[in-house]
């Protein structure tokens, strides 16, 4: 077998693989209702933490496992999107803020838009089709210009890359692996810690939400930083990781992989256009989510109310396409993903879309009261 069709086979198997954990996130997902709109949602409206603790729980096992792997050698942060020594804060929280107040409007982030789409909500089919194409012309299109002339250009550029362990081991001298290895540990325990502290975060059902995702996201970083690590491309003779449209090693998001995802249906024919992990992930969740709803009974077919709603659904999308981009995820790209790698960037994107969520969560209260909705 020649270099190259070594590599194509290897893309084969990280696309699988890819696809296979992502139905388990699907079915982990879908039966425990793991959603971080959801969670924040409970907190404003009932005082309820049990979903958020989940979230956080799968916070602190994705940071220990990510950090785990940096600390074995086996994975490296600045091989990521998330840790480059240029730092995007104001997109960060520009971008977090409008994929928060979108994900409100929406019913859902992208991956839960995914699982809902998976049970049978038509409404989900629509926000995925708006989603997947403003967050095509936010990376490439109308507002890919206005992003990169607005928010992109107030950057900063660090001396190391904008993970903590990266920064830690230059400011201390440190070696990067041991700094991942000891703010892993603290982090990760100090997060399973504060869910252990209740009753609520003690359930079975937080446990199998909050591990399972967690391990997902860990899991998927190692088959596309270790399985999918080629050292030296036969085409291009440099180190890649194959099967990501990033050309970096990535692990679950949801919004350019929705734009991906359009555009690999779309342009099928054209060979330029291959599949790649993250279409491979919304596949997978969309069949995991599936497989559950259909195992309990719970898939039935769902539609919008009225104008309003359907009104509502489209704008909420068009932010989370806009936003998610601008900000370089979502609640699980920047709020699992990018968090395990203890990246300045993911901290802020994920403040913005905490603080955009609950600022609409808060505005579509005064409207009930006032008898607007």
């Amino acid at each position: 077998m020649s270099e190259l069709a070594a590599v194509e086979a290897l893309r084969g198997q990280v696309l699988w693989a890819v696809f296979a954990l992502s139905a388990v996130f699907g079915v982990i997902s879908q039966r425990t209702h793991f959603c971080a709109m959801g969670a924040v949602a409970d907190i404003v409206h009932l005082g309820d933490w049990t979903r958020m603790r989940m979230w956080v729980l799968a916070i602190g096992v994705a940071l220990l496992g990510f950090n785990a792997l940096v600390a074995f050698g086996w994975v490296r942060a600045a091989d990521s999107v998330y840790a480059r020594p240029q730092l995007l804060a104001v997109s960060a929280l520009v971008g977090g803020a409008l994929f928060g107040a979108g994900m409100v409007l929406a019913s859902g982030c992208g991956s839960k838009t995914l699982l809902r789409l998976a049970g049978g909500n038509l409404k989900s089919l629509v926000v995925f089709l708006v989603l997947g194409l403003s967050a095509f012309a936010t990376l490439r299109g109308l507002t890919a210009v206005w992003r990169v002339n607005t928010v992109d250009a107030l950057a900063w550029t660090l001396p190391a890359g904008h993970d903590l362990p990266s920064l830690a081991a230059h400011w201390t001298g440190l070696s990067p692996r041991s700094a991942a290895a000891g703010l892993g540990l603290v982090l990760g325990a100090g997060c399973i810690a504060w869910v252990l502290a209740r009753a609520e975060g003690r359930r079975g059902e937080v446990w199998l939400g909050g591990v399972g995702v967690g391990l997902v996201v860990v899991a998927v970083w190692a088959v596309s930083g270790i399985l999918g690590h080629v050292p030296e491309h036969p085409q291009t003779l440099e180190p890649a990781f194959v099967a990501t449209a990033s050309r970096h090693m990535e692990s679950l998001s949801f919004v350019a992989p929705s734009a991906h995802t359009l555009a690999w249906l779309l342009y099928y024919s054209d060979e330029n256009q291959r599949l790649s992990l993250g279409v491979a992930s919304v596949a997978g969740v969309v069949a995991g989510g599936a497989v559950q709803a259909l195992a309990s009974r719970s898939f039935r077919w769902e539609g919008f109310r009225n104008a309003r709603d359907t009104g509502q659904h489209l704008v909420g999308a068009a932010l989370m396409g806009v936003g998610g981009v601008t900000a370089l995820g979502c609640t699980i790209g920047q709020g699992l993903s990018g968090i395990s790698t203890l990246s300045v960037g993911s901290a802020l994107a994920l403040a913005g879309i905490l603080a955009g969520a609950v600022a609409t969560l808060r505005w579509q209260a005064a409207l009930v009261e006032r008898g607007v909705l």
